[in-house]
């Protein structure tokens, strides 16, 4: 008899909880290669489902598929506010990348996703890279994030982090009237590969920056670069930084929780992880402490948007451009948040709930 424990937990999420509402959820498994993943489709509403592939070591299954929930709902909503016709959707490969993640594997896991017909399309996340894409490319054209060399627009996070220093900067006009963070101390958790380029761009526009990273190298490879950069011992230090203007969370999600938000010294909250509120509430939190929240989905879209110029021809000039719009995005969102009286991120998701209606509709 097979054992199904957990399996009503997810049958309830998806179809009888406010947190689903997906169109279809894959579980795929090879294994030859030791394949395991969960695709899930939230949306199509605005076109194809569009989002990365996360490889991770998850405690459990349960948990991998709660992940790749969340993140393809997130995904709905992130696609939606940067005006790209696309869906939500997330994939998710359950295992330590670092030991089993072969060519073999990622062909196998590209087979799965070309079984949808272009449904889903996807691209790199935590874990997976340019190089993996290319293999999943052998194997499934309807993948994104690949190299130049293959026909791709090559690594994302140069844009993601262009996109989160547009949100830093409506932020600032928002609050302070100038759109510039010229003089302001900015805190950075996590200098991988969005926040290494996020630093430069504030480094450029005269702020100080202070950061963080689990990783030590990460860290020694900033400051090598960036002497002037101030290093705090962890997140929990960084957020407690006296006179600290802007925290970028730009590691893993929940970040933005019941025991960080009461230390927050920031004024501003805008970074490049995904979903930063740990639990629904927490906007509300933040609005009490008056603490500006610019909506994580909305401010990290930059990666998104060029993954998806691949499907057409992949041109960096003019995925900066629609990149360069999250400026404006961030602000119509405030304006929006105001006039309802509601956090920012009530206000961003009223929005893409909008977009979404709409699209059903025709």
């Amino acid at each position: 008899m097979t054992d199904v424990t957990g399996a009503d937990d997810v049958l309830h999420t998806l179809f009888r909880s406010e947190q689903g509402g997906h169109e279809q959820v894959v579980l795929c498994q090879d294994r030859a290669t030791g394949l395991k993943a969960v695709i899930a489709i939230h949306s199509t509403a605005l076109g194809p489902a569009l989002g990365g592939t996360r490889f991770y070591p998850y405690a459990t299954e349960a948990e991998a598929v709660a992940d790749a929930l969340n993140l393809s709902r997130g995904m709905s909503y992130k696609n939606a506010m940067a005006g790209l016709d696309h869906g939500g959707g997330k994939a998710v490969i359950i295992g330590d990348p670092e030991t089993i993640k072969t060519d073999d594997l990622l062909l196998a896991y590209g087979r799965f996703v070309a079984s949808l017909g272009g449904r889903y399309v996807t691209a790199c996340d935590v874990g997976t890279y340019v190089a993996d894409m290319d293999v999943v490319a052998r194997s499934c054209q309807w993948t994104t994030g690949r190299s130049p060399e293959n026909g791709g627009a090559g690594d994302s996070s140069v844009l993601t982090a262009f996109g989160v220093f547009q949100g830093m900067r409506a932020s600032a006009q928002h609050l302070w009237g100038d759109p510039t963070l010229r003089g302001r101390k900015v805190g950075v958790a996590g200098v991988g590969k969005v926040g290494r380029h996020l630093v430069a761009h504030l480094l450029e526009d005269g702020a100080e920056v202070v950061i963080t990273d689990v990783r030590e190298e990460s860290v020694r490879a900033i400051t090598a670069l960036h002497p002037q950069v101030a290093v705090a011992a962890d997140t929990e230090a960084l957020i407690r930084t006296e006179g600290l203007d802007i925290y970028a969370p730009c590691a893993l999600g929940g970040a933005l929780n019941d025991e960080s938000v009461p230390a927050l010294t920031a004024k501003v909250v805008c970074g490049a992880a995904n979903n930063q509120l740990a639990h629904p509430g927490v906007e509300k939190d933040l609005a009490d402490r008056a603490i500006l929240y610019a909506p994580d989905y909305v401010v990290n879209a930059g990666g998104v948007i060029q993954v998806a110029d691949e499907l057409n021809g992949f041109d960096f000039d003019r995925c900066k451009e629609k990149a360069s719009k999250i400026f404006d995005t961030t602000l119509a969102i405030f304006a929006r948040a105001k006039e309802d009286g509601i956090p920012p991120a009530a206000a961003a998701d009223r929005i893409a709930e909008q977009r979404m209606a709409e699209a059903r509709q025709h």
